[in-house]
């Protein structure tokens, strides 16, 4: 009788399992794939194309040598966080590990380095001369002894293939990058990625630069730049710089330019008062013409753009590829005067995805209009608009029914949890990723509802409880057509949840206003912002975080406190000074089954500190689920040994990623030799999977 065999995958060709291999991109997917057999672990290693390293770069001389195929390098994470690399070492080691990275990872052509100065790229960068791609990181001031320039040199010294530069998140001067461009010509006229969208810039580029900037790049496909519109300013940007990029850039795809008033300040709501750009609808309609490849558009001015309905019809013909649209304070974005009639940009139908921030004039039947032009978006965010009601959000959002699944509503006058809510009920079974202000109708009258059931009497807790449940519920919850509380809500897809809530507001209601089944929500964006300076001590000893617990796949965090502005050190008399306040909002968090929490501390401009306090390291070390941590600030090594209590905590880091990051680490914070001995301790533990 002849004998059966099992065939398993492993029995597969190696060239399949190589093709299904490469084609797992999620890195917890890879490492999961790597665990079954010795055979899915040669394969893993030989086929993973992308790698962020961490550990200390004391240990590079560590590295294992058995990824062969890693194209994109980033070493922007390595500790102690935001010095340059190799520097730290003695000079003889530093070339030594520079080639052992080489022989470790010889095919790469994309690398991610913080970069404090030059001398780390020069160090690097003759390693991979094929180098294609580069994005360099700095969160500190520049070094004012460098020469200009010279923050750039190494990169097209050595990388003659250079295709992408990424600057996003690189503080430089702007006089900086175009004599470079324009020394390196034949390099610069290779890219076909630049970006200069960069966040720290408080001026941004000049309109001359812009134009020297695509003189030298002629064919760049992708380009995103801060800049100043504001007519009031030297060298703003206006008509002719438009028109210039266009001219000099006729192949771009995507196209981003953002006044940096609008970085500093992005949930500004800016109206009429704020005066008028120098852009006219006439050279929109110029530069659209002249950008017939343009898939992705971005003009965030900061200024009104009078009259725009116009330019904007012209977008569906002159650049019939795009696809993603955002613009800031146009007016005349959809007028949608005549009923039957569609103008400006629902005439676009093409989008898949659009953004409109502070458009003054823009109401409901403007909404209305776009959700009919536009029946293909998967995604829409609205900010600053006051006359947009919940009415003509939700039939935008009825419309759309079959296509939307990404929502972003904020400071909207007529918007707040409530009626945002309401506005996107008609797709609360397919959204899957929402933002909303927690902004709470009636928050005062529902204070004095606290006060009064407390003292109701004890023999009817349980059924008064139950009412003022319901109640409540009904209060801050949406209501149907008949003005009954829609209940038994599931939200069934939604697995990303970001919230904007003010200094002094709770975040308990969230459940009540129909959010408490979100069987799948796994990811959590939280921002907390305002000056706690002149308030008092909040009535709840908690934020809230604990009504959190009940969605049960939670498991990642991101807990923004970095614009609470208050006292680091004494408060004056009847206020409480930041520590007092990290209490308040961290309160709760240990409740939560977190694996990953990226967390910014609140921070007192005065003296430029964002520090982990006492009773907040008390406080996350109660996160007992916990394996990954980023702190976006700095802390006291003892405070830091508090987080040593969580048992499988696995990826910890301090993160000065804002500007300007502090250029001298403080004598009582985390230093190189604090970092050292804390990471040491982390890695000596042993942790059970």
């Amino acid at each position: 009788m002849a004998s059966t065999t099992t065939t398993t995958l492993c029995d597969l060709p190696d060239v399949i399992l190589s093709t299904i291999s490469a084609l797992v991109t999620d890195s917890r997917a890879r490492n999961s794939l790597s665990l079954v057999s010795h055979k899915f672990l040669a394969l893993e290693r030989s086929t993973r194309s992308h790698l962020t390293l961490r550990g200390n770069a004391r240990d590079l001389h560590l590295l294992p040598g058995c990824f062969r195929s890693i194209s994109h390098l980033d070493l922007s994470f390595l500790s102690p966080w935001g010095h340059s690399l190799l520097t730290s070492l003695p000079v003889d080691h530093q070339p030594l590990l520079a080639l052992r990275l080489h022989l470790c990872f010889p095919s790469v052509d994309a690398l991610t380095v913080y970069s404090r100065s030059p001398t780390s790229l020069e160090l690097l960068l003759p390693q991979w001369p094929r180098i294609r791609h580069v994005k360099l990181i700095r969160w500190h001031q520049r070094p004012s002894q460098i020469p200009q320039g010279d923050d750039f040199v190494p990169i097209f010294e050595h990388c003659g293939l250079l295709e992408s530069l990424d600057l996003s998140a690189f503080y430089h001067w702007t006089e900086d990058l175009p004599p470079v461009l324009q020394r390196y010509a034949d390099v610069a006229a290779r890219l076909t990625r630049l970006d200069i969208l960069t966040a720290s810039f408080t001026e941004g580029y000049k309109s001359s630069e812009i134009v020297d900037i695509t003189k030298a790049c002629p064919n760049l496909r992708d380009f995103r730049v801060a800049c100043t519109f504001d007519p009031r300013y030297f060298e703003f940007v206006g008509d002719e710089t438009l028109s210039a990029v266009s001219a000099n850039c006729p192949k771009l795809t995507l196209l981003h330019m953002v006044d940096t008033a609008s970085l500093a300040s992005p949930r500004a709501v800016l109206g009429n008062d704020s005066g008028d750009s120098a852009i006219t609808a006439a050279t929109l309609m110029e530069v659209f013409s002249a950008l017939p490849h343009l898939e992705e558009l971005v003009l965030d001015v900061g200024k009104n753009v009078k009259l725009s309905g116009v330019a904007l019809e012209a977008l569906n013909t002159k650049c019939k590829k795009l696809r993603s649209l955002k613009l800031g304070l146009f007016e005349g974005v959809c007028s949608a005067t005549d009923w039957g009639k569609l103008d400006g940009v629902a005439l676009c139908g093409g989008l898949l995805s659009l953004s409109l921030k502070n458009s003054a004039d823009l109401g409901d039947m403007g909404l209305v209009a776009i959700g009919k032009g536009c029946c293909k978006l998967s995604k829409f965010e609205i900010q600053g608009c006051e006359n947009v009601t919940v009415k003509g959000l939700r039939t935008m959002v009825s419309l759309l029914r079959k296509t939307l699944t990404d929502v972003r509503i904020s400071c909207c006058k007529n918007l707040d949890a409530t009626a945002s809510l309401k506005a996107v009920e008609p797709i609360y079974d397919r959204i899957k990723k929402l933002h909303i202000d927690c902004v709470w109708s009636g928050s005062e009258e529902e204070g004095g509802e606290r006060v009064e059931t407390s003292e109701t009497n004890d023999d009817n807790d349980d059924d008064g409880d139950d009412y003022e449940r319901s109640q409540k519920r009904c209060k801050y919850s949406s209501e149907d057509v008949n003005g009954f509380c829609s209940e038994d809500r599931v939200w069934e897809k939604l697995e990303y949840l970001s919230l904007w809530i003010s200094v002094g507001e709770f975040l308990t209601p969230l459940p009540l206003t129909g959010l408490d089944d979100c069987p799948n929500l796994e990811e959590i964006r939280i921002k907390i912002e305002g000056d706690c300076r002149g308030r008092r001590r909040p009535s709840e000893p908690e934020l809230g975080l604990s009504c959190l617990a009940l969605y049960p796949k939670l498991s990642k965090m991101q807990l923004d406190c970095g614009d609470t502005i208050g006292f680091a050190l004494t408060a004056p008399p009847m206020q409480m000074d930041l520590s007092l306040w990290e209490r308040f909002f961290l309160t709760g968090i240990g409740n939560l089954s977190l694996s990953e929490l990226d967390y910014w501390p609140p921070q007192d401009r005065d003296v430029n500190q964002r520090s982990l306090s006492l009773p907040g390291a008390g406080l996350l070390q109660e996160c007992l689920t916990l394996r990954k941590l980023f702190i976006h600030g700095t802390a006291h090594e003892h405070f830091m040994n508090f987080l040593l209590r969580i048992p499988n905590l696995r990826d910890v880091q301090l993160r000065e990623d804002y500007y300007p990051a502090p250029e001298n680490d403080m004598s009582t914070e985390m230093r190189v030799g604090s970092c050292s001995r804390f990471e040491d301790q982390l890695n000596s533990r042993i942790i059970i999977d």
